[in-house]
Order: C-alpha cells, then sequence, then structure tokens
C-alpha cells in the first residue's frame, strides 16, 4: 500500500473512533497543517497529529508542543502501528 493512501486510511480510522465517542470530525487534507484531525466535542476540542509506524520527529513534536490552544483544547498525537487495531495514544 502506498505511503499517502496508508496515511489517509490511518485519518479515517482516527475520526471513526473520535465519532463513536461523540466528536464531530474534520481531516485537513494533504496535512499542510501541524494537525490533521480536527474534534469537536460538546465540553472540548481535540487536535490529533496522525503517524503510521513511527512517533514524530524531534523537531516536528517541538512544533506540535508549543502550538498555543485554548484551555479546554486537548492535542493528541496518534500513531498507527500495522495489524493493530487501535492506536498508540500520547496527549501533548
Amino acid at each position: 500500500m502506498k505511503t499517502k493512501r496508508k496515511g489517509t486510511r490511518n485519518e479515517h480510522r482516527t475520526m471513526a473512533l473520535l465519532e463513536a465517542a461523540g466528536y464531530f470530525c474534520t481531516r485537513a487534507a494533504a496535512s499542510l497543517g501541524l494537525f490533521d484531525v480536527v474534534g469537536i466535542g460538546s465540553t472540548d476540542v481535540v487536535l490529533v497529529q496522525v503517524k503510521t509506524r513511527d512517533w514524530p520527529g524531534s523537531v516536528e513534536m517541538e512544533q506540535l508542543k508549543a502550538f498555543a490552544c485554548p484551555p479546554n483544547c486537548r492535542r493528541l498525537i496518534h500513531r498507527w502501528r500495522d495489524r493493530v487495531r487501535t492506536p498508540d495514544v500520547k496527549e501533548l
């Protein structure tokens, strides 16, 4: 499977998990921003960076940590490994 297709598939898997938890989700097409998926819930907002196989590198991790967001907003990283049904989740 091509890398871009695998990344898109994992973004949709993340959206399905968030939607099952009650969030309304949208995907940032082509990953031009820091976060790939934005989920809006009744009490909070989640910003998710979706990765396939590896965690973000040190430079990208610093950018994610430095991103200013309001108190009711959580920044998450979902790392999808091959042949695993749920992602590894890290909250920043």
